[in-house]
């Protein structure tokens, strides 16, 4: 009996227009839903755009009044005085009133424990984050007041993670195409690479995918250092690499950077053993300062510690 009444309401036209009603209103609230959904996706573009547009710039490229001399750095001294910096308004101090002095040509460790402050005191010297106290000079010019591109394209970093762009392995030598041929041709033959270069079809064109993922990672950095070879100014060493690498690495920077100022961030102490002095790291401030076997001779010193569960000492 119901079953048959049911089948009689249906057949009759007027239910035939429900029906259809109803699955047009499911197709409208289904493309209202994915409508809603597209626009919330993309207006994450406009979100993005406030943002970088609100956020603050950093200083300016180029100051023409502020230019230092040519041949700046000649000497290569470095000095932080009662420097202090942290990463944005509101948050602790990574470093605390770094004061010390570092003279022309010397080569000099840098070691701390994680969070210690390393990499805040090479990121300080480039300028990426800036001085909350305190200035930092190099040869008697105050870094604060040059321009960002002035200051950076004096100084020379052969970074922990090797940084390499799409595009010819000239242009990631030489991307300002200031050195001749024979200038990155010897770069190449002091990273250890000339060879390898050479034995490539397309030599000096080689294309390079984006950071250099047709490359080994012991490839990459000696390919970071040939670039560092053609500037030879401050230089941050690493070792992120293979050993065979990194011995490479840090044979070449004696040899080749032994009138420069060099500043060594060690991930591994056996790399920085015979630099000029070591600067010990403790919560952002200087612990330690001294020579090697000075730190070494003080069985209560930090570095001694260190190098103690390193199984150096």
């Amino acid at each position: 009996m119901n079953r048959g009444y049911t089948e009689e309401v249906l057949s009759m036209p007027g239910a035939r227009n429900v029906s259809c009603d109803l699955e047009h209103i499911t197709q409208t609230l289904n493309w209202l839903v994915r409508m809603t959904s597209d626009v919330e996706t993309n207006i994450v573009a406009v979100e993005r755009i406030k943002e970088y547009g609100e956020a603050p710039q950093e200083a300016a490229w180029e100051i023409p009044n502020k230019n230092p001399p040519p041949i700046w750095p000649d000497q290569g001294s470095v000095q932080f005085k009662n420097y202090a910096v942290r990463y944005r308004p509101g948050l602790d101090l990574v470093l605390k009133g770094v004061d010390f002095h570092i003279k022309g040509g010397e080569k000099v460790g840098i070691v701390g424990r994680t969070g210690a402050g390393k990499s805040s005191l090479t990121l300080s010297l480039f300028r990426i984050i800036e001085a909350a106290e305190g200035s930092i000079f190099i040869d008697g010019i105050n870094i604060g007041e040059l321009g960002l591109h002035t200051l950076r394209s004096r100084l020379t970093i052969i970074p922990q993670d090797a940084v390499l762009f799409s595009g010819s392995l000239r242009m990631n030598l030489d991307p300002f195409d200031t050195h001749s041929d024979e200038e990155v041709w010897k770069a190449l033959e002091q990273a250890h690479l000339k060879e390898f270069i050479k034995g490539l079809t397309a030599g000096l064109q080689h294309e390079v995918t984006e950071g250099g993922e047709n490359l080994s990672v012991g490839q990459r950095q000696l390919i970071c250092l040939a670039r560092a070879l053609l500037r030879k100014n401050e230089d941050e060493a690493t070792a992120a690499v293979d050993l065979e690498t990194d011995d490479l690495i840090q044979k070449t920077i004696r040899t080749e950077f032994k009138n420069c100022t060099v500043l060594t961030i060690a991930h591994r102490l056996n790399t920085i053993m015979d630099s000029d002095r070591i600067i010990v790291l403790d919560k952002g401030q200087i612990a330690e300062f001294d020579t090697p076997s000075n730190l070494l001779a003080n069985s209560e010193s930090i570095f001694f510690g260190m190098c103690r569960d390193a199984g150096i000492a």
